[in-house]
């Protein structure tokens, strides 16, 4: 009789599907948020945080409030709401994407691991195109938004981008098992919003105050985005390691939990 030899699937060709199923997953996100093509994806991930920022912008700048540092007072919180939203939205959203998403999971070829990628990747592009939307915005307002130090300006976005993904893996693996989880980490976000620094210029605070508001990792994100704007900026508080220690660890953490917990969450 002849034997059918078999060819085991190679590394590459796993890597290939799994690209191909995060690519098809990341499509889906997009055209599943609002009107099922593109333009949902840039309502919800650019126009909601876009228009966030703006108003608050403008809030800001109608209420008189001064700012510690510069001549702009745009500026100065335009520079602590852009890594903290980006923080913001990317871990939020990784997580409410799981609630939507867990039905993909019925389908063999498609893991947590997959949605939690292409949810990522998803809203780290909504986070790049509102960043340059605002400095469109401002710079069509007379507002100079180059910074100093353009290398660590890019540098702190990306490690807020960072931290994003890093809590929204863990958020996801919260969620599958608490769903409540995502109502109680919008009480947490609005903590954090007020205090990692958008607001006020952290060194200027007594040191007690400065120590207890260092172990928020988005106020360095704040500070480092703001040391790139303004020489100086966050010498007694800011810690760079720290941050990215957060970001790390905390995907680390996410994938060991989706991979130690992974046949109860799925089937929860």
């Amino acid at each position: 009789m002849l034997r059918l030899e078999e060819h085991p699937i190679s590394a590459v060709d796993m890597l290939r599907t799994q690209g191909r199923v995060i690519f098809a997953l990341t499509l889906r996100g997009m055209r599943s948020r609002f009107f099922g093509n593109g333009l949902g994806f840039l309502v919800a991930s650019v126009g909601w945080p876009l228009a966030h920022m703006l108003l608050l912008l403008v809030i800001y700048a109608v209420a008189g409030r001064f700012t510690p540092v510069g001549d702009s007072v745009i500026l100065f919180f335009a520079t602590g709401l852009i890594p903290f939203m980006a923080f913001n939205y990317i871990s939020r959203w990784t997580m409410i994407g799981m609630l939507y998403d867990r039905p993909l999971l019925n389908f063999p070829v498609v893991k947590v691991f997959d949605l939690l990628v292409a949810r990522v990747f998803l809203e780290t592009l909504g986070s790049c195109i509102t960043a340059i939307s605002l400095f469109a915005i401002l710079w069509m307002g007379g507002i100079d938004f180059m910074p100093q130090n353009t290398v660590q300006a890019g540098f702190a976005f990306c490690a807020a981008l960072l931290l994003g993904a890093g809590m929204g893996f863990v958020n996801t693996i919260i969620v599958m098992a608490f769903p409540a989880w995502s109502s109680a980490y919008v009480l947490i976000m609005i903590v954090l919003y007020v205090s990692s620094g958008i607001l006020f210029m952290p060194d200027s605070l007594p040191e007690i105050a400065r120590y207890y508001l260092s172990f928020n990792p988005a106020l360095h994100a704040v500070e480092w985005m703001r040391s790139a704007y303004y020489p100086g900026y966050g010498s007694m508080v800011l810690d760079k390691t720290y941050l990215l220690a957060w970001g790390i660890c905390t995907i680390f953490v996410g994938l060991a939990a989706e991979r130690l917990f992974r046949g109860r969450l799925l089937g929860g």
